[in-house]
């Protein structure tokens, strides 16, 4: 072999290593993560409280006593608990769209601005409209 095609294999050797060299860090954290998830779930088992009650061994129904015949049907379930998880959900995805815009509002400018204005007006309505309502009221 001659030098120049040794000092070749090892300047690609060298690139390449370089290259899966920068996800050593990421691969890393998967493995931390990994670790601490079950050491986590293992451990804990093993070190948390044993207090036993009648309480905990019963299914949880969102706040509605469990009688103690099944009812036909299942029962009705109070249409509020679904108009709360809804809201919930709209203003979590608000929360994902302002994130962005936070980031990058001087790259916007103007227009940016104003459509972000737009965005917060429109689920506003949407707001005081179930405020108005009485979506919002646990009587």
């Amino acid at each position: 072999m001659s030098l120049v095609a040794v000092s070749t294999s090892v300047a690609q050797n060298e690139n390449v290593s370089a290259g899966l060299g920068s996800y050593l860090p990421l691969l890393l954290l998967f493995v931390l993560a990994a670790g601490f998830a079950v050491f986590s779930a293992l451990l804990g088992p093993l070190v948390g409280p044993k207090r036993y009650n009648r309480a905990k061994f019963e299914a949880y129904e969102c706040g509605i006593e469990p009688s103690p015949q099944p009812v036909v049907g299942g029962g009705r379930v109070p249409v509020a608990y679904y108009l709360t998880a809804m809201l919930f959900i709209l203003f979590d995805i608000e929360m994902v769209f302002l994130y962005p815009f936070a980031v990058s509002a001087d790259a916007l400018g103007l227009f940016g601005l104003v459509e972000i204005f737009l965005f917060i007006a429109t689920l506003g309505f949407a707001y005081a409209y179930v405020w108005r309502r009485g979506g919002l009221d646990w009587n």
